[in-house]
C-alpha cells in the first residue's frame, strides 16, 4: 500500500505553510517554484484531498491542510525535543531557530542581538519573522517571540527580558510654537503623532500618576494629522516638529540625550509593557532555545536605556521611572 505521508513532507509543508506562497517557500527550500508545486501535488495525490487552495494572488490551506500542518509541526517538535534529549549533554546549540519580533525593536535591537548569537553558535540557523501584529500565543510557527507585555495565558513561558519605559516627547521647536503640556487634559489641543500598532485602543492615551490610594489615572482621546505604523516614522515627524510622541526610550533615548527631543508630563507614567521573551513549554528543553534567550536577556542589560531628561531651555541628568508600550 503507498504511503500516505512521507517523512520529508513533514518539514516540505511546514516550510510552505509558513512561507505563504510556492516562490516563498522555494527561494526558503532552495528549489524551484515549479519543483515546490510538484512535491505539493504528489502529496496532495497520497492524501487523496486537496491541502492547498492555490490563486493567482494567495495560497490558503485548506481544512485537511490544517489539520496536515497541526500534526506536521507536532511530529517535528518531538523529533527536535528527542534529538534535544540524546545530545543534552552535549550544552552545545545547534539546529534552526525561529524568532518573531516586532517591526522596530526587532530592526533595531533583536536584530543585531542574532548577529551576534550566531557569530557565537555557527551551528544555529535563525530565521527572524518581524511582523506589526504579534503571532496568536497558540501558533507555533515560531520557537521564540519577543514582544511587550507579559502575556496572561499560563501555557507559555514568559521570561521578562527588559524594562520598557514608554515617554512623552516632542521637538524644542514644537513646544516653543504650541507651549508646553501642564496635564494630561493638555494633551487633546495639541497636535499628536498616533501610532497603529497591534490592538491597542488607537487614539487614547491613558496616563497615571502618584501611588496607592492617591494613584490617579487619565484617559486622554488624542488628535493629529499624522498617523502611522511603523515607529521610525513617527519618531522622525517628532524630530521634524510635527508634534507629541509616545515612543520607548528604547527608540528615543539618544534624541534625548542630544536635545533634539524633550519630555512632556514626565510625572505621568503610562502602562507597563516590558519586554518579554515567549515561547511554549516544552521549548525549555530546547538548548537552542534557552542559549538564545539566555544570550538576549544579557545583550539588552547591557544595553538598557538610562536616558537623560531634557528641559526645554535647560538640561538635567536622571533616570525615567515610567514604563508603558512600544
Amino acid at each position: 500500500m503507498q504511503d500516505t505521508v512521507l517523512p520529508a513532507d513533514l518539514r516540505f509543508f511546514s516550510v510552505l505553510a509558513m512561507a505563504g506562497s510556492l516562490s516563498a517557500a522555494g527561494r526558503e527550500l532552495g528549489l524551484t517554484t515549479a519543483a515546490v508545486s510538484k512535491h505539493l501535488t504528489l502529496m496532495e495525490a497520497r492524501a487523496g484531498v486537496p491541502l492547498v487552495n492555490r490563486t493567482t494572488r494567495r495560497m490558503m490551506l485548506t481544512p485537511e491542510g490544517e489539520l496536515y500542518l497541526e500534526h506536521a509541526r507536532r511530529i517535528l517538535d518531538q523529533i527536535d525535543e528527542l534529538s534535544e534529549l540524546l545530545g543534552s549533554s552535549k550544552r552545545r546549540p545547534e539546529g534552526l531557530l525561529r524568532v518573531n519580533a516586532t517591526l522596530g525593536f526587532g530592526r533595531s535591537h533583536v536584530a543585531p542581538v542574532i548577529s551576534k548569537f550566531v557569530t557565537r553558535h555557527p551551528q544555529v540557523s535563525v530565521q527572524l519573522q518581524l511582523s506589526v501584529m504579534p503571532p496568536p500565543l497558540t501558533e507555533d510557527s515560531f520557537d521564540v517571540c519577543i514582544r511587550f507585555g507579559e502575556p496572561p495565558d499560563t501555557r507559555v513561558v514568559a521570561r521578562r527580558l527588559a524594562s520598557n519605559a514608554r515617554l512623552l516627547c516632542a521637538s524644542p521647536d514644537y513646544l516653543r510654537r504650541r507651549g508646553m503640556p501642564q496635564t494630561p487634559h493638555d494633551l487633546s489641543k495639541h497636535n499628536c503623532v498616533g501610532i497603529r500598532q497591534g490592538d491597542e485602543a488607537y487614539g487614547v492615551w491613558k496616563l497615571s500618576s502618584g501611588s496607592g490610594a492617591s494613584r490617579k489615572t487619565e484617559t486622554v482621546k488624542i488628535r493629529g494629522n499624522l498617523t502611522t505604523n511603523d515607529g521610525e516614522i513617527a519618531v522622525k515627524w517628532a524630530l521634524d516638529g510635527h508634534g507629541i510622541l509616545m515612543r520607548a526610550e528604547w527608540d528615543i533615548r539618544s534624541y534625548l540625550e542630544q536635545g533634539r527631543l524633550v519630555q512632556v508630563l514626565p510625572g505621568w507614567q503610562t502602562p507597563n509593557a516590558d519586554i518579554f521573551a515567549v515561547y511554549s513549554q516544552r521549548q525549555q528543553l530546547s538548548t537552542r532555545v534557552r542559549s538564545f534567550v539566555d544570550f538576549i536577556a544579557r545583550e539588552l542589560a547591557d544595553t538598557s536605556p538610562k536616558p537623560r531628561i531634557t528641559v526645554l531651555g535647560a538640561r538635567s541628568t536622571g533616570t525615567s521611572k515610567q514604563r508603558g508600550k512600544t
